[in-house]
């Protein structure tokens, strides 16, 4: 391992911070440190106050998790996440956290201008130092929040570089050695502590303590000072190689972190159910509900509290409180093995079957075209009934004219269907199974498939389930 260390260190929050702190410890090779009150009191153990290597955050639609740090603790932190599930996808983001660009403004928008450097662009809010740049300037800057794949928005861009950290960060810029700490005499006695402390700043850096800085001891102090400083240091490195002449103008300068996103699937969310029953009391189907938003993740701490036993996962009950139930529209969310979604349309539902744990969503199509794959023609009026059973590795859609001629089944193949209280979710494998009108069956798509499988969007267990799905669904069609 890097560094000459055995483990990695790294803080975790979220609603997959207790079953992700018990799958690190059966790792051997990750040490959780900073956690949570709550999870402190789960585990019979002693966490560490010290410098994370990487972060482990939920990702804001609370879908799965973000990854940012040391490159390689990263790599190691990433393989032992994707481990725990067989849907889960991981995306490398190519503007990490950190990263720091010279680039050009390429066009204003809202209160801010679109920096590009080569093929990667972000944006610079007005706020973050974009106040007097004009289109065609150049402008230095640095990712402070990166975007997820899925995401239409550009990553965030500063012009203040920065080594972050939760303890000690560091500024460039900064005349002062203590460039700012937290307010009172904690922070006054912070201030002093630095010029104790055997970590030389470099010129033009000061340092910022966090709150966190204030309750502990010197020795924390020394590794969080030290560890931005070694970082300030590479990046001093690598900006005056710029300078120098030897790298390109308009690019990536340095990364010195990266950023993964990890988006869970319906199987992997169970799985993680039964990492943390091993902690503390878990119902069926805990991170799936929760998933769905705050509101129903309070129900689920109110009903582990109570200690209720249940033997799956409470779909009627769920849909039931939360949605969606018949009448209600949803959002039918299309995800894809490389990154992107995009959402299919909204439909009503019209019917919910709490023992097929099912909904049956239809739609009204609004313009001409063709169906997809099936040929027929697509036409103002025209109907798609679709039922998405929770947990099912495919759903039918069935079009039909406005006089209620068949118009074909398309059958897409994809990770288990969740369904949320305003959305339905899934990511789409590819290959998908089609009836057409005639009643002729054939199997469309598998050359995505495997290419999608070859270039290391979709794992090869997945791959196959895939397969196989679609050729037991073709076989039921074709009967």
């Amino acid at each position: 391992m890097a560094d000459g260390r055995d483990k990695w260190t790294v803080r975790v929050r979220g609603i997959y911070a207790t079953a992700l702190t018990e799958q690190f410890r059966q790792a051997g090779d990750v040490t959780v440190v900073d956690p949570s009150p709550p999870i402190e009191a789960r585990f019979e153990t002693t966490f560490e106050t010290a410098v994370p290597d990487v972060d482990v955050a939920m990702t804001e639609d609370r879908l799965g998790v973000s990854v940012s740090g040391d490159p390689d603790g990263v790599e190691t932190i990433t393989e032992r996440i994707a481990a725990v599930g067989l849907d889960t996808f991981t995306w490398s983001a190519p503007l990490p956290k950190g990263a720091i660009l010279d680039g050009t403004v390429e066009s204003t928008k809202g209160r801010g201008v679109v920096v590009r450097a080569g093929e990667q662009a972000g944006y610079l809010p007005n706020r973050a130092g974009g106040e007097d740049l004009e289109t065609d300037d150049q402008v230095r800057v640095q990712v402070s929040e990166p975007s997820p794949p899925w995401s239409d928005s550009r990553p965030r861009l500063t012009t203040t570089i920065e080594v972050p950290g939760e303890l000690a960060s560091l500024e460039k810029g900064v005349d002062a050695m203590v460039a700012d700490t937290p307010r009172g005499e904690a922070g006054q006695e912070l201030a002093r502590t630095t010029e104790l402390l055997s970590a030389t700043i470099p010129p033009e850096w000061g340092v910022k303590w966090g709150r966190g800085a204030v309750d502990v001891d010197m020795a924390t102090l020394e590794t969080a000072l030290t560890r931005v400083v070694e970082q300030a240091e590479t990046i001093e490195a690598a900006l005056a190689e710029e300078e120098g002449g030897t790298a390109d103008s308009g690019s990536l300068l340095i990364r010195p972190w990266e950023t993964v996103w990890l988006r869970f699937g319906r199987e992997t969310r169970f799985t993680l159910d039964d990492l943390r029953a091993g902690a503390t009391e878990t119902i069926p189907g805990h991170h799936r509900i929760k998933a769905g938003g705050e509101s129903a993740g309070n129900a689920v701490d109110f009903v582990e509290a109570l200690e209720q036993d249940l033997d799956a996962f409470p779909f009627g009950a769920v849909t039931e409180a939360f949605g969606p139930t018949e009448g209600e529209t949803v959002r039918i969310v299309h995800g894809k093995p490389e990154g992107e979604e995009f959402a299919l349309g909204s439909g009503t539902v019209t019917d919910r079957s709490v023992e097929k744990s099912r909904v049956t969503v239809e739609r009204e199509m609004q313009s001409r075209g063709t169906y997809d794959a099936i040929g027929t023609s697509r036409e103002p009026g025209d109907t798609a009934t679709t039922r998405f059973a929770e947990g099912r590795w495919w759903y039918p859609t069935v079009y039909r004219g406005e006089s209620g001629a068949d118009k074909g089944t398309y059958v897409n193949i994809a990770t288990p269907v969740e369904v949320f209280p305003s959305e339905i979710r899934y990511v789409d494998l590819h290959v998908d199974v089609i009836k057409h009108p005639i009643g002729t069956v054939e199997i469309v798509d598998e050359d995505e498939l495997e290419a999608a499988r070859e270039a290391g969007y979709v794992p090869d267990e997945v791959a196959e389930r895939a397969r196989e799905t679609a050729s037991k669904v073709a076989s039921v069609l074709e009967n």
